[in-house]
């Protein structure tokens, strides 16, 4: 039996996702349910700059914009989303100094959420 892992967005994660249109949120939750289940979709790639695949995020492009979603697998029971944005730049593909501050320290919130779980016994 495969394990479901739970998913927990951090910050306004999931109030930006909801606001965003249908196909985004659509490919995006079909990303993330990939994830809890321990797979990967076409649309998903490292984020450069955390160390591998531990942080991943949904490249998903509509209606002539860019729409990211980044979410860390880290995690053996959980998928924490830190971040959902329109990429507003056009020229680079690189992710913004302030969009990587902002995911490293909702990745530090993530962690601790996690630790909390663990000593509970809710994490395992």
């Amino acid at each position: 039996m495969n394990l479901v892992k739970r998913c927990f967005f951090i910050g306004p994660t999931k109030k930006i996702l909801s606001a965003m249109p249908d196909e985004v949120k659509t490919a995006v939750g079909n990303s993330l349910y990939l994830a809890q289940t321990g797979k990967e979709a076409g649309n998903v790639k490292a984020l450069k700059g955390f160390g591998g695949r531990g942080v991943l995020e949904v490249v998903e492009d509509f209606d002539g914009n860019t729409y990211r979603a980044v979410y860390t697998v880290r995690y053996a029971t959980n998928v924490y989303v830190l971040h959902v944005f329109q990429k507003k730049s056009k020229s680079g593909v690189a992710t913004p100094k302030y969009e990587i501050e902002l995911i490293k320290s909702r990745l530090m919130v993530a962690e601790a959420h996690y630790r909390n779980l663990l000593q509970r016994g809710v994490g395992t």
